[in-house]
Formats: C-alpha cells, sequence, structure tokens
C-alpha cells in the first residue's frame, strides 16, 4: 500500500496514538481488516511489582484497540467510495485465561469479522510465545456511525 492510500494512512495514525506510544506498545502489522500489536516488556506496565504480571488493564486495551484498528480498515475496504466512517465500541467481552508471564512481550492480533449495515463484529487474541496460548481472548462489536462534516 502506498502513503496515499486511505487504509494505510488511518492504521499509521492510529499506530501513532498518545495511547500507544504511553503504553510502549507498535503497530507490527497494519492489513485491510486485521491488525498486530506488540507490546514490549516494561516496568510502568506492570500490575503487580511483587510478581511483574502485566496489568490487565493494559491488555484489554491493546484487545480493544486492536479490534476497533482491524474494524476501521475493514470497513475502509468494503467501502465503495462512501464518506468517511466512524465507529464506537459498543461491547468487548475479555476472556482472561492466564496471567501474562513476567518477561514476555506481549503480541495482539485483531480481526474484522463481519461488517453487517450497522453493527461490525470483531476478535482479538493476546498471547506470547504461541497464539495458540493465548493470555486473553477478546470479542467485540462496534456500531457504524456516518461521518457528518461539519
Amino acid at each position: 500500500m502506498s502513503d496515499n492510500d486511505p487504509i494505510q494512512r488511518m492504521m499509521t495514525a492510529q499506530g501513532g496514538t498518545p495511547f500507544l506510544n504511553a503504553l510502549g506498545a507498535g503497530v507490527a502489522e497494519a492489513v485491510p481488516g486485521r491488525s498486530v500489536i506488540r507490546l514490549p516488556y516494561a516496568p510502568h506496565i506492570v500490575g503487580n511489582p511483587d510478581n511483574g504480571v502485566v496489568h490487565g488493564g493494559a491488555i484489554t486495551a491493546l484487545l480493544d484497540q486492536a479490534c476497533g484498528m482491524a474494524v476501521g480498515s475493514g470497513l475502509a475496504a468494503a467501502a465503495d467510495g462512501g464518506g468517511m466512517r466512524s465507529i464506537a465500541t459498543l461491547d468487548l467481552r475479555i476472556d482472561y485465561l492466564k496471567a501474562a508471564r513476567p518477561g514476555s512481550d506481549i503480541t495482539v492480533v485483531g480481526e474484522c469479522m463481519k461488517i453487517t449495515r450497522q453493527i461490525v463484529f470483531a476478535r482479538a487474541r493476546a498471547f506470547q510465545e504461541s497464539a495458540d496460548d493465548p493470555v486473553a481472548l477478546a470479542t467485540a462489536t462496534f456500531m457504524i456511525t456516518d461521518h457528518k462534516p461539519g
């Protein structure tokens, strides 16, 4: 994708948000309907200083971000020349399967699963070594709102 591609511009902007920068996370992959975010292990994301486990809020935030980026790029790819489409998270369910291992980076993969007229469905997975051994899973729904200029 070129720098003039609206999907690439949107994904680059989302990957450079102050929010992701504050966590120390970065976008590793951004394609229509899919995003990959990496969060390097660092002291500022630890929730329990006694054992070094990453705070669940950091993982939740990245699961939501990955789903939102996948949905936004999926909508942009599916657009037929229409205007900008905004989204809002309607529901975000997180299933924590185990604590993240201290000292290891976290990878989050978000996928846009289905686009309907008003609702978009997404899912994400947070893992460390293997996607087959997740730390947490997310299922999300987003509401589509048409952007009205001015």
